[in-house]
């Protein structure tokens, strides 16, 4: 019997190298793996590697989705400011618009998003990676 080896392709940044891993605890990601990944069924598109602030976490409440309050039953802890997590691309340009985009992390940032935000706009918003 002949083992089939699954080989997964490695996920690139924005800058156009591997992807890092954005935040494990809490575990980020559509996957939950650490990683801005996506995929076909990631409708979200959680890609985008945000430090998140206060001013964002107040926006995006606002917009009904709280991120600060803790979801026990989803293992979720809430976020406060200085967590790094994987936001949804279109929820990012929203809160830029709004004027309180939080910084993102490039080398933690899959490059899928630049599909739905320019390159440009996302560099003004660069942390260098630690």
């Amino acid at each position: 019997m002949a083992v089939r080896i699954l080989r997964i392709k490695q996920a690139l940044n924005i800058l156009g190298t591997k992807l890092k891993p954005c935040c494990a605890n809490p575990a980020t990601g559509f996957f939950r793996d650490g990683y801005c990944n996506t995929s076909d069924i990631d409708t979200g598109k959680h890609v985008v590697c945000a430090v998140v602030n206060k001013k964002f976490l107040d926006f995006t409440k606002l917009q009904g989705n709280d991120l600060t309050t803790a979801n026990l039953q989803n293992n979720f802890p809430g976020l406060k400011p200085g967590d790094s997590w994987c936001l949804c691309a279109l929820r990012w340009q929203e809160a830029h618009e709004a004027g309180c985009a939080p910084p993102i992390r490039p080398e933690a940032t899959h490059i899928a998003t630049l599909k739905i935000i320019d390159e440009e706009l996302l560099q003004k918003y660069f942390l260098k990676d630690d």
